[in-house]
């Protein structure tokens, strides 16, 4: 008995010590060093009209995006994130100045993508700030939404571009916008955006993953009765190779509707995913996942910062749903491997705080270049990474 107690308080010695190795504050202090550049930056540049949200870096200038781009909500959740952990009031002024480029979308019905521009951004805004405002953009933007699920096939639509290649495609990536649906029934009570959420979650679970639970890109249904035409890919490799950035979406996915239904089939499905990042022998030791795991050119294909960031936010949200050490550990590798080895330089990259993420292989698009998404899951893993199993230094 005692040489059991003793193997256990040095496990979570061991764990504890492990979970130390990302210095939260140092990271922080380099972001926010990273983000009033970018700001600087941003005030320096001659915007088209419209450009409202720095997205990449394009032949080494600072590339913005429109409000309706589905990128435009995430540097002002940087900044939320940023006003959340230092408390500096100089960083919700900000927030709220990008924040509200972007109410312009809150009707906007020709995008899936609402959730990931506007819960970014206005659901950020408003859990911090409760400002009634920020709470009406988030339910007309459900509103917007949900005018995209169609009852009879059980999804919300992605695309309504190149009818040639497809009908009615649905996306892994969608399970993202999820999250603002949910929010919008606890704002109105109106129940309506969480049974869609549910139901669109459920055919996803159904027919997005393969026996390995590794998920394909695109699913095409048949609207009119649901099933499903053909499943096939957009940004991956090949149809039934594995986007990198589309496993992830899923964990986060499924992970995010068992913390909002605490129906405890997302909660497998998330385990199972997890599970199929985390033991597969394509991911290099590092734990940065190459754009795609089945591109033949690996060792010398492009890695996937972004996708790792994504992982390591919902790792640390399934650890502390389920209290399990092991995907703590794993989280914390990876944020290791990112603060250490893909990093932007010190005032460098016009104020981007990750490089080495990848957009759109298949159309040579933002290959091996900083993106806004990967520096927004990355402060996102950073501050769950505080409110874990095993606290980390702050």
């Amino acid at each position: 008995m005692r040489k059991s107690l003793s193997f256990i308080i040095l496990m979570i010695v061991c764990l504890s010590t492990y979970a130390q190795k990302t210095n939260v504050k140092h990271e922080f202090r380099f972001a926010e060093n990273q983000v009033k550049l970018m700001l600087h930056e941003i005030k320096n540049q001659s915007p088209v009209s419209n450009e409202v949200s720095p997205r990449t870096l394009e032949n080494g200038k600072l590339k913005l995006s429109d409000s309706g781009d589905w990128t435009s909500g995430f540097f002002p959740g940087i900044l939320w994130y940023l006003y959340e952990y230092t408390g500096d009031k100089k960083w919700s002024s900000e927030a709220e100045k990008f924040t509200a480029n972007l109410k312009n979308q809150e009707y906007n019905k020709g995008t899936h993508d609402l959730g990931l521009m506007l819960y970014t951004s206005f659901g950020n805004g408003y859990r911090l700030t409760n400002d009634n405002n920020y709470k009406q953009v988030i339910i007309n933007a459900a509103k917007s939404l949900s005018t995209r699920f169609n009852p009879k096939a059980g999804v919300i639509k992605s695309w309504d571009h190149r009818e040639d290649l497809w009908t009615y495609p649905v996306i892994i990536d969608n399970m993202m916008n999820l999250e603002l649906l949910f929010e919008a029934t606890k704002l109105s009570g109106d129940s309506s955006f969480y049974n869609i959420a549910v139901q669109h979650a459920n055919n996803t679970l159904k027919n997005h993953f393969r026996k390995d639970y590794s998920s394909y890109h695109v699913v095409d249904y048949n609207p009119k009765n649901g099933t499903v035409i053909k499943k096939t890919t957009h940004q991956g490799y090949s149809n039934e190779s594995s986007w990198s950035r589309g496993q992830a979406w899923g964990l986060y996915g499924f992970t995010m509707c068992f913390r909002e239904t605490g129906d405890s089939t997302y909660l497998k499905q998330a385990e199972h995913i997890a599970n199929y990042i985390l033991t597969s022998p394509k991911i290099p030791k590092d734990m940065i996942p190459y754009w795609d795991y089945d591109d033949p050119a690996i060792p010398n294909a492009p890695r996937d910062a972004s996708a790792a960031a994504i992982t390591s936010s919902a790792l640390f949200e399934l650890a502390s749903q389920t209290k399990s050490t092991y995907y703590e550990e794993k989280a914390q590798k990876i944020l290791e491997s990112l603060s250490e080895h893909y990093k932007s330089p010190k005032n460098g990259d016009m104020g981007f705080i990750l490089e080495h993420s990848t957009g759109h292989k298949p159309y040579n698009s933002e290959v091996d270049v900083p993106i806004i998404y990967a520096d927004y899951y990355y402060i996102e893993a950073l501050l769950r990474s505080q409110k874990s199993y095993f606290k980390i230094d702050s």
